[in-house]
């Protein structure tokens, strides 16, 4: 399957993030959006909450522009973030008395929003879900339908 060199770039930086324990939803620079750009806080100047889908001023001059940041538009980038936010179990936007996962950087915590935001990444890019392992398990006439590569 090929992929697009902004959607392996961003599942790398993911995917180190992940194993390095540097992935943390409530920093700017750890968060899903700070780890794809190079572990920079610069995008949350494109809205006035973090976790929030509106762009702010800046935001909207940049997305108006066509600006990209590592191959993302800004309205991109706040969707993948709520998305991860989201699926880590925050209720949005950000703040300090909204509801949050106990364990903040619990590793299971951060796997549903990694799968939650890959997912939305790989339907960015038109193709299918690189965490979908559904098909190993597909039978036909009692064997695999698919073989392992």
């Amino acid at each position: 399957m090929r992929t697009s060199v902004r959607l392996e770039t961003a599942l790398k930086k993911l995917y180190t993030a992940f194993h390095s324990n540097t992935l943390n939803p409530e920093c700017c620079k750890q968060c899903a959006v700070g780890n794809i750009l190079n572990n920079t806080d610069s995008w949350k100047y494109l809205s006035d909450s973090h976790g929030a889908l509106e762009l702010n001023y800046i935001g909207k001059v940049h997305q108006s522009l066509g600006r990209k940041f590592n191959g993302y538009s800004p309205i991109e980038l706040l969707k993948i973030e709520h998305i991860f936010l989201n699926a880590c179990g925050y209720q949005l936007p950000l703040h300090h008395k909204n509801k949050k996962p106990r364990n903040t950087t619990d590793k299971t915590v951060l796997f549903n929003g990694l799968c939650a935001v890959i997912s939305f990444l790989c339907d960015l890019d038109g193709i299918a879900n690189v965490m979908d392992y559904t098909k190993l398990f597909e039978i036909e006439n009692d064997k695999p339908k698919y073989e392992l590569a």
